[in-house]
């Protein structure tokens, strides 16, 4: 028998967001077909919830973009009874009044990798509808959970690149243009891999730069990516929290549910 609560709600720390619990917390390790996740699972209580955390990039950043355990990560917080995940990470602005310091909670996603390995359905003619990628339940949640020290944002779309190089000036400009609001790197697949899964799921965007085709200079650089994410780590962590007091109910919503028409080739964890 289990000796850890069953958490139906997940929080997945993107770079430099490595934990979360302010108390014990005990870690589970998930043993799953795509293999280990980035880290053992660390399940601990927030705001009178159970809840499961990874660090989307493992606890001492081990893991590039293009090379994250997506499905690993995802397979293991559902089978460990998440039904909603909440997503915080870091992104560039490609909007001169959306600068380093606000939250933005897409609506929208734009996927521009390439190689990564981006469903569980690998045969069987199963097609999830993605049409919406983010659970509207949840991403109300964040937004009435704002804190004043992050301005918040509701909407926009988040373009997710390859990396782990951040875009040319010329790729900015273009992502710009086509009326995107955000880039990032890890975004895709674990959205739509939530979504196979039957979980709820909504990315939670703190904006660390304004990227390269919006300010001249040297560009943007790593070091003051994470110096930036570090700058607003606890208010940022803070938002967090009161979202997960604000999710209501633990149940996959109806929009998040998978209405494929064909049986699935394999049983849910």
């Amino acid at each position: 028998m289990s000796s850890h609560p069953r958490p139906a709600l997940a929080v997945i720390g993107g770079s430099g967001f490595y934990d979360f619990f302010d108390d014990a917390a005990t870690e589970v390790a998930v043993d799953t077909p795509y293999g280990e996740p980035s880290a053992p699972i660390a399940i601990g209580e927030v705001e009178g919830r159970a809840v499961a955390f990874v660090p989307r990039h493992g606890k001492q950043h081990e893991y590039a973009p293009h090379t994250l355990p997506y499905r690993a990560n995802m397979w293991a917080l559902r089978s460990l009874g998440v039904r909603r995940v909440l997503a915080p990470c870091a992104v560039g602005s490609l909007r001169g009044d959306w600068g380093p310091g606000t939250v933005a909670v897409p609506d929208q996603l734009v996927d521009r990798t390439s190689g990564r390995p981006q469903t569980y359905f690998d045969g069987g003619g199963v097609h999830v509808s993605f049409a919406d990628p983010y659970c509207d339940e949840l991403r109300s949640a964040v937004v009435k959970s704002e804190v004043p020290e992050l301005p918040l944002k509701a909407g926009g779309a988040m373009v997710v690149i390859q990396g782990p190089r951040f875009s040319t000036r010329a790729e900015s400009r273009w992502f710009a243009g086509q009326g995107w609001d955000l880039v990032n790197m890890t975004g895709y697949p674990e959205s739509v891999l939530a979504r196979e899964l039957e979980m709820c799921y909504a990315a939670v965007a703190l904006v660390t730069d304004l990227d390269a085709g919006l300010e001249e200079g040297d560009g943007v650089h790593a070091v003051d990516v994470f110096a930036e994410f570090e700058r607003n780590l606890e208010p940022f962590k803070e938002l967090i929290r009161r979202s997960v007091a604000a999710v209501a109910g633990e149940d996959t919503c109806e929009r998040c549910t998978v209405h494929t028409g064909v049986s699935l080739p394999f049983e849910l964890p």
